[in-house]
């Protein structure tokens, strides 16, 4: 689905389209926010926080990536927060910022393909309500079971919640809007 392109309507009460939709908007409105922006304004950082907006794909690329692998894999695919260093956390922040060498439309492409695998996953899971014990994690629950279900409504939630973020950022960039 293109910037352009808004997620074609569910009008079953099918589950799975119902989450592909909903994520699909989602993701709709953060890709809209890259509109017709150079490498460099995809980067630039325009409020006090550290990010900008290509770094927030890469972020939520990456957040799809490794959360559809724990809907496969369980814990095996998530990072051992417990043992992470500061360089692991460091290289982490590097999802929230451009690189040198980095481009927008490469962002984008990561961003569509992660897309497409976690719609046909969604589309291929036997079942939804399978689930698997989450990392240890200071924000995570102890001892707690994310089902593919819940996983979902949390992909979802997280890419609406950096939609609203990257919509801030856009305006703050050049008073482009995503929506009004």
């Amino acid at each position: 689905m293109s910037a352009n392109e808004t997620a074609t309507p569910n009008t079953g009460s099918d589950e799975r389209a119902d989450f592909v939709e909903a994520l699909g908007k989602q993701r709709h409105f953060l890709r809209f926010t890259t509109r017709d922006l150079t490498d460099e304004q995809a980067g630039r950082r325009t409020t006090e926080s550290a990010l900008c907006l290509g770094g927030l794909i890469k972020h939520v690329t990456s957040v799809e990536r490794n959360w559809a692998g724990f809907i496969v894999e369980g814990v095996a695919a998530m990072p051992d927060f417990s043992k992470m260093t500061e360089a692991d956390f460091a290289k982490r922040a590097d999802e929230f910022r451009m690189l040198p060498g980095e481009t927008l439309a490469g962002v984008l492409d990561a961003y569509e393909k992660v897309a497409a695998d976690t719609d046909e996953l969604v589309a291929s899971l036997p079942d939804l309500g399978a689930a698997h014990a989450l990392p240890k994690a200071p924000w995570f629950e102890e001892d707690a079971k994310w089902s593919a279900r819940r996983v979902l409504m949390h992909i979802i939630a997280e890419t609406a919640q950096h939609a609203g973020h990257a919509d801030i950022i856009r305006e703050s960039l050049d008073g482009a809007k995503s929506m009004g």
